[in-house]
């Protein structure tokens, strides 16, 4: 028997405070998260770019932007992902300096294969569209100030 229930009962998920919570959440998600893409050869990092690229995104500078990284960060993505044959570099007409993004059809083959990841990884939830929505409400809510 125990001798403090009012604190065991505090110790229950559902009544630790929201941050706490999405903290919990966010740390056991992204741990499953990189197994199950490591398993595939990729990184969070990397399918990012991957689904940018393949929504037709080709700056490395927009991608960091829409990535919310820095270039340099987005550079040595882009560089592994080139070195794994996932993403192709080509010569920017008109400026040698810049060099316009693709994704490589073994690119898309990874890219396609990670996307059924989400159902695989993560736990059901009751309510998946409600979740999604407050999430990106709080991403929105959040973003300007990262």
């Amino acid at each position: 028997m125990d001798d403090h229930p009012a604190e065991a009962d505090e110790q229950r998920p559902e009544n630790w405070p929201i941050g706490r919570l999405l903290g919990v959440a966010s740390r056991s998600v992204e741990r499953s998260w990189a197994q199950a893409l490591e398993q595939r050869g990729l990184t969070h990092a990397g399918l990012i770019v991957l689904h940018f690229l393949d929504a037709g995104i080709t700056s490395q500078t927009e991608l960091a932007r829409l990535a919310r990284v820095e270039a340099q960060t987005m550079s040595r993505t882009i560089d592994r992902l080139e070195r794994e044959g996932l993403v192709a570099r080509s010569p920017y007409p008109g400026d040698r300096r810049r060099h316009v993004l693709s994704i490589t059809a073994a690119g898309r083959e990874a890219f396609a294969g990670a996307k059924d990841l989400e159902r695989d990884v993560f736990p059901a939830v009751s309510d998946p569209e409600a979740l999604r929505t407050a999430l990106v409400q709080i991403v929105a809510a959040l973003g300007d100030r990262s």
